[in-house]
């Protein structure tokens, strides 16, 4: 609990922050609707606040609060009638509700159900992607629209820096990565400290858990290992872990953390799909970087992260191809297979027939008549058995 007047002062203080500069302008857009909360979700210090932020940049009254103000520490449920309170008292009109990281507090989606059902207007931000699945799939269900926001694309990238494309900052971008803070200040310690930070707040302390050393050693062979198939079998016996089950758990935990994301191979039976072997890829290549136990300079991996993180950013629903051959990334649409990709950082002797024979067998499997290779800097277009490939520049093609 806190005392109205403390609450008084740390809102005032709040309202101030909430003025300064709303930063570079994401290619994200949010909107409100009518009776439903807006969530915007994603891995902590992507920029989901400023991202808020922009877009109430014209509201003529904010009730903004922050909850990972140390000040509000003891805020409880019953405190947000005292917060309505102060806003009605310090407000001249009917403000738009802005909740910052409110996750962080114990049955907020109980105050935020009342609040849409008043018909006011909400905008949610959390860390934690269980606001915007068991938690609000229980409690706030047909009451918010939900949007995803992830470290800076490549374009969003080039817009912070107010430069044009080059062969010298793509590659900077590519082992880098894109959170905000790290590209203004490039210090390398903040990628390091970030992961840490994700580590113990979003996955041990959120879920509970003990077995500090073998979870923190699960997520570093991950992160070390992006992209390559493996087997939950096979990780047990790497981390030493009691079953299959608790890695299963443990990478649910990664992902609703929005640290690492679970790709499956594609198959029409679901129990296949759940069996076969998974891939796992970083939400951004600069924790890569950074944190990997000796991640070698293998810049095809990374640019297949790269271009993995480009397609959820559109909101793809994405599998992996594996039959004979081997084809990156496949695209469902509805009940069907809508585009194939193929991702090789340079084609060359050694991987040119190897690679195009992956997608072409995709694209064979599920009737596509065109497919992409995405490479660092080739450009090109094949016919082959009456299909067509483009090769694309991956630069080109993130800016799209």
């Amino acid at each position: 609990m806190i005392l109205k007047k403390d609450l008084k002062k740390v809102l005032l203080k709040q309202r101030e922050d909430l003025q300064r500069d709303p930063g570079t302008e994401r290619d994200k857009k949010i909107k409100i609707l009518p009776g439903r909360a807006t969530i915007i979700s994603g891995v902590r210090r992507c920029g989901k606040s400023t991202l808020a932020r922009q877009y109430l940049t014209d509201a003529s009254s904010v009730n903004y609060i922050r909850f990972e103000d140390i000040n509000l520490t003891g805020f409880e449920l019953r405190d947000f009638i005292k917060a309505e309170e102060i806003f009605s008292e310090i407000s001249e009109a009917k403000g738009i509700w802005f909740f910052d990281e409110v996750q962080n507090i114990d049955g907020w989606e109980k105050y935020v159900r009342q609040l849409v059902d008043r018909g006011e207007k909400v905008i949610i931000t959390g860390s934690n992607a269980n606001i915007l699945s068991r938690e609000l799939g229980t409690k706030l269900t047909g009451r918010h629209i939900s949007t995803e926001l992830y470290p800076f694309s490549y374009k969003e990238f080039l817009k912070l820096l107010k430069k044009d494309h080059s062969v010298s900052l793509f590659k900077r971008y590519l082992s880098g990565g894109g959170f905000p803070e790290y590209l203004k200040q490039k210090d390398k310690e903040l990628l390091r400290n970030l992961l840490q930070d994700i580590f113990y707040r979003d996955i041990m302390q959120r879920n509970e858990l003990r077995s500090e050393s073998s979870i923190k050693a699960l997520l570093h062979y991950a992160i070390s290992n992006t992209g390559r198939p493996t087997s939950y079998h096979k990780l047990k016996d790497l981390v030493n872990v009691g079953s299959v089950n608790s890695i299963s758990q443990f990478i649910d935990h990664f992902e609703t953390a929005y640290v690492l994301f679970e790709l499956r191979k594609y198959d029409y039976s679901l129990r296949k799909q759940i069996k076969n072997p998974k891939k796992l890829y970083c939400i951004d290549s600069g924790i890569i970087s950074q944190n990997a136990f000796s991640f070698s300079e293998n810049r095809g991996r990374m640019l297949e992260n790269l271009v993995f993180l480009q397609l959820k950013r559109q909101g793809k629903e994405v599998f992996y191809h594996k039959e004979n051959k081997e084809c990156d990334f496949i695209i469902k649409e509805g009940n069907s297979i809508r585009q194939a990709f193929q991702v090789c950082y340079e084609l060359n002797s050694d991987n040119e027939e190897r690679e195009i024979e992956g997608l072409l067998e995709a694209m064979e499997r599920h009737k596509l008549r065109e497919g992409f290779l995405i490479t660092h800097n080739d450009e090109d277009k094949l016919r082959i058995n009456k299909k067509q490939i483009r090769i694309i520049p991956a630069w080109k093609w993130l800016l799209a």
